[in-house]
């Protein structure tokens, strides 16, 4: 490609300006792609779980404490409201008067849509359809659910395929997204779970990269021993996201994420011309659940130059 001296001029004179410019402020003129922010409720599990605050609380403290006005719930810290139309519509008064919107609800413990069973996996896809109902009155676009299954990868894609495609399908009448999370064993392996996502071929069906759910194999006192590249598993996964997991545990003086490279996975997330919701998941022990949340955010922020 020939280029014209007037040309060569202007481009060189626009180097030479960008030579004065700090590197944070080029980062900030364009290469650094800005997207909205979530709380995901499992960063408060422990608090959720020991009852020192409830759902209904949850809208609430990702305002005031954090200024997050987009919200992810998970589905056992209101397990028996799904259907309960009076506890829904509290929450969403309660949203209302914070100013939060509900992105989506993380669903466990409802069956697995990768068993090999047809009968147990048509009962898992039915089970899910009351919170589909649900995310669609609390006005969420999404639930997030596993792709879990015994069997060999084989025969658990296969199943998965069906389940998903299934309940993909549903939820689409609806206008809910359905989302599969990297959630341990095959799942956790970003080449087994793109081949899903391709086999079952819907819009309304993608993927939640979490950056820390990559283990493929776990030992004695839950310890992971044999885990999936998490760079590779992100870019496998990126593709198909309809939303981000952003997990992280512990922090170095400097503020980073010890366990994975935010700036390097964020190169991966913007290549792929992501345009969705990044939420925040803490679930480190070494800080407090309200400060991981708060060094989460901070880390997130200095990434995306905000």
């Amino acid at each position: 490609m020939s280029i014209s001296r007037k040309d060569f001029l202007r481009a060189t004179s626009v180097l030479a300006a960008g030579a004065l410019v700090s590197q944070p402020l080029l980062a900030s003129a364009g290469k650094v792609k800005k997207y909205p922010i979530s709380l995901a409720e499992w960063s408060l599990h422990r608090a959720l779980m020991k009852q020192q605050i409830t759902n209904l609380d949850f809208p609430r403290i990702a305002k005031k404490e954090f200024g997050i006005s987009i919200v992810e719930y998970v589905n056992q810290f209101f397990k028996d409201k799904a259907e309960d139309t009076a506890y829904l519509n509290q929450l969403l008064t309660v949203c209302k008067d914070n100013g939060v919107s509900n992105h989506l609800i993380m669903c466990d413990g409802e069956g697995e849509l990768g068993h090999t069973n047809d009968a147990e996996r048509k009962k898992a896809v039915e089970n899910h359809y009351k919170w589909v109902h649900a995310a669609r009155f609390l006005g969420c676009k999404t639930i997030r659910v596993n792709a879990a299954g015994n069997g060999t990868a084989e025969e658990v894609a296969k199943a998965a395929v069906d389940g998903l495609g299934r309940l993909g399908e549903y939820a689409a009448k609806e206008k809910i997204n359905v989302i599969v999370e990297n959630h341990g064993g095959y799942s956790s392996d970003g080449k087994w779970l793109g081949t899903v996502m391709k086999s079952v071929g819907k819009k309304s069906v993608g993927t939640l990269p979490d950056f820390g759910n990559f283990c493929l194999k776990r030992g004695e006192n839950w310890k992971c021993i044999e885990e999936y590249d998490r760079y590779q598993g992100v870019k496998e996964l990126m593709p198909f996201a309809k939303g981000v997991s952003a997990k992280a545990y512990n922090f170095n003086a400097q503020g980073d994420c010890v366990e994975t490279d935010y700036k390097r996975i964020f190169d991966i997330i913007n290549a792929s011309g992501f345009k969705g919701i990044v939420g925040i998941e803490y679930e480190g022990e070494e800080l407090s659940e309200y400060d991981g949340i708060k060094a989460t955010l901070a880390l997130l922020k200095k990434v995306m130059g905000i």
